[in-house]
Order: C-alpha cells, then sequence, then structure tokens
C-alpha cells in the first residue's frame, strides 16, 4: 500500500481571494514504511507575500522570485502523487488549494476521498486533547526541534512519524524528520521490499531435526503433526 504524507505552505487561508501556495513537501510510505523517495519544490505564487504568512513559514518574495511558478510543477507533482492515498494534518486545508491551483490549470483533481486527515484521527483518538504537529510531537516523544519555522517538507516527515504512532506506533529506528532522501524530482531510485538474496539458515541444527521427526513417528498416525 503506497501513501504520500504530504504538507504545503501558502500566503493565506483563501485560494478564493488570491492565496496561494509557495511550498510542497512530501514522503512516501509503502505499507507504512519510509522509502526514502520524497519531492520537495518551492513555488513562485505570483504575488506578494503577506507579512503574516512569512512570519509562519519565513518564505518572502525575494527567496521565491526565481521558484517556478504551479504551472511549471504541476504535472511533476502528479506523476510523484500518482494514486496513492494522501496522509494530510487538517486535510481539507491543503486539498483546498491542491484542487484550487490544478483546477485553474484544468488538471484532474484529487478526490477528498483519498485523503487521511491526522487531525481528524488525533482529536478522535485523544478526545479534548491538544491535536496540532507539535503538541503531537510531545505526545509521541517526536523530536521536532529543528521546527523553528513551518516548512513543507520537514513537516510532512515529522507528519509521517506522528501518523505512525496515530495508527498503532512506530518502528524503533523509524526517524524521518531532518533526514530527506532523494526525491522523485531528484531522480532518486524508487526503493520496494525485496526478498533476501540469501534465504537466512536453519535455526534447528540436523541433530534437533532428527530428534523431532522421531518424536513425531512415535506419536503414531493419528498425531496431529502429520495432518498440518
Amino acid at each position: 500500500m503506497r501513501e504520500i504524507v504530504l504538507d504545503t505552505e501558502t500566503t493565506g487561508f483563501e485560494p478564493e481571494q488570491g492565496d496561494r501556495i509557495v511550498e510542497i513537501g512530501a514522503v512516501e510510505l509503502y505499507n507504512h514504511m519510509p522509502t526514502g523517495r520524497t519531492y520537495h519544490q518551492y513555488i513562485n505564487p505570483e504575488r506578494a507575500m503577506p507579512q503574516e504568512a512569512f512570519e509562519v513559514h519565513g518564505l518572502g518574495d525575494d527567496f521565491l522570485r526565481d521558484k517556478p511558478v504551479f504551472a511549471r510543477i504541476a504535472q511533476e507533482f502528479l506523476e510523484f502523487v500518482e494514486d496513492a492515498r494522501l496522509v494530510i494534518h487538517n486535510a481539507s486545508f491543503d486539498m483546498k488549494f491542491l484542487n484550487a491551483e490544478l483546477g485553474w490549470l484544468n488538471l484532474p483533481r484529487l478526490p477528498m476521498d483519498r485523503a487521511i486527515d491526522t487531525l481528524a484521527m488525533a482529536r478522535q483518538k485523544f478526545p479534548g486533547s491538544p491535536a496540532s504537529l507539535d503538541a503531537l510531537c510531545r505526545r509521541f516523544n517526536i523530536d521536532n526541534s529543528a521546527r523553528t519555522l513551518h516548512g513543507a517538507l520537514l513537516d510532512s516527515e515529522i507528519l509521517a512519524e506522528v501518523y505512525l504512532e496515530l495508527i498503532g506506533g512506530r518502528q524503533p529506528d523509524l526517524v524521518l524528520a531532518g533526514v530527506s532522501g532523494s526525491g522523485a524530482a531528484q531522480g532518486g531510485a524508487e526503493w520496494r521490499p525485496m526478498p533476501r538474496p540469501t534465504p537466512l539458515p536453519p535455526r534447528l541444527s540436523d541433530a534437533e531435526a532428527a530428534a523431532h521427526k522421531a518424536m513425531v513417528e512415535s506419536l503414531g498416525d493419528a498425531a496431529l503433526w502429520k495432518k498440518v
């Protein structure tokens, strides 16, 4: 099962009032494990950055001026996402912006039923408790010390760890934040779990196997071992 943990940064709250996406970050999971593939792109919003938004993510006009517009990266983004489920914190916000941008280009929109909203998951699992990404990091003891400002790729890496905790617990060695794999935009290879090239040796010795066989033979034809 392929999932994309995704986050965006924007110029504001309402695309219909002229706000635009300025950053997309995404992390690929396969069967709930990180593959090392990521997608990250800064985007020129073709408008001035409001001070309120700049204070959230630190992406200003001078930095974004030479970045590609959404129309130049839209197809690449869709090719990375493909038909995967989308794991997003407050999914309605990011989906609203992504589908507005795609709609302005007459490109296929992302169905809302493909989105898994970790904010809704957290509120259902911990009713009455804070459910922000920072609050969930504190709850699950996830290191988010690098998160001094919002950043789409860092936030998606942290969210991947939070998501795995919400669905039952991450692997002990899963640490995504601050360790970005080679992304699709950079031509990174796609990782998939593969069989071991050399099977593990049997854990029973020859003597133990022979003793077990002799014990089974001594039980007679009605022995359960001979029926399975």
